[in-house]
């Protein structure tokens, strides 16, 4: 769902009037999104089984087949590449399958390699906007949509970073590399409140590129910004151990990508409405 939200920012990002709205790209890109999670159910079954997380999930918990999690790979998958064919656009088509690959055949297999697999994974979230953006006719190249990707590449981090400080002992389980073996949580917190901070910077950096259209806008931008710095401040001082301290951060995080995914649709629907 999240990556459909995202293709649908790109694209209304890139739109120049709401009569041309269509809504096929954000419907290929979220079927190939269904097609990329199958293809990873089927992948990591074996290691799934092991954790707590994910050991109810339908294929270690007995109630599917892996040879019908490949069918319904194969349906979504030639939906996905079908819709955008011929609902878009074959830059938006090609991003899409670029994202599918990335997460199935590279982020995936190196999970079980490095600790560190989550950088260059991060690239499949900042892929869908881009896809979006392209499937209204904006160019790939263009600084305002190198800005939104680097966000969502730079926010992934941090977001994968609290979730291991929950399941850190789970992924252990099932022979990942995690950085929890590494690193102290006390280290790992620090690590991820920079990342945080990151993020913040990029999205205040949005102010700068012409992507807002109203004061108002940059006004909650800014207000949401140092909220969730406060909120990261008060997680890195955090000195226990409770998963629910974790879990509220993660939360929080989530919540902050989302009310920004949906403040930057509003402000370009709105000055599109106006105009």
């Amino acid at each position: 769902m999240l990556v459909s939200f995202t293709t649908t920012l790109g694209y209304i990002l890139a739109s120049q009037d709401l009569s041309s709205f269509s809504g096929w790209p954000v419907l290929g890109i979220f079927l190939l999104a269904c097609g990329a999670a199958a293809l990873n159910h089927y992948q990591e079954r074996d290691r799934d089984l092991l954790m707590e997380r994910t050991r109810n999930r339908p294929l270690p918990s007995g109630e599917t087949s892996p040879s019908a999690v490949l069918g319904i790979t194969l349906f979504f998958l030639a939906c996905g590449t079908a819709v955008l064919y011929f609902g878009s656009n074959l830059t938006a088509l090609f991003t899409g399958l670029l994202t599918f690959a990335w997460y199935n055949a590279v982020y995936t297999p190196l999970k079980k390699v490095t600790a560190l697999a989550i950088i260059p994974g991060s690239l499949v979230g900042a892929l869908p906007p881009v896809a979006g953006w392209a499937a209204a006719g904006g160019s790939v190249f263009a600084p305002e949509i190198l800005i939104i990707a680097a966000f969502f590449f730079i926010w992934q981090i941090p977001h994968f970073w609290i979730l291991l400080l929950v399941y850190g002992d789970d992924y252990a389980k099932a022979g990942y590399p995690t950085l929890t073996n590494l690193l102290s949580r006390r280290q790992l917190m620090n690590i991820t409140f920079c990342w945080i901070t990151l993020t913040i910077v990029v999205a205040l950096s949005f102010n700068f590129f012409g992507i807002l259209n109203f004061t108002a806008s940059a006004v909650v931008l800014v207000a949401l910004c140092a909220w969730i710095f406060a909120e990261s401040v008060k997680f890195r001082k955090y000195e226990g151990a409770e998963r629910s301290v974790y879990r509220g951060m993660f939360m929080r995080i989530n919540i902050f990508v989302l009310i920004v995914i949906t403040l930057l649709s509003l402000d370009k629907l709105l000055k599109l409405f106006l105009e």
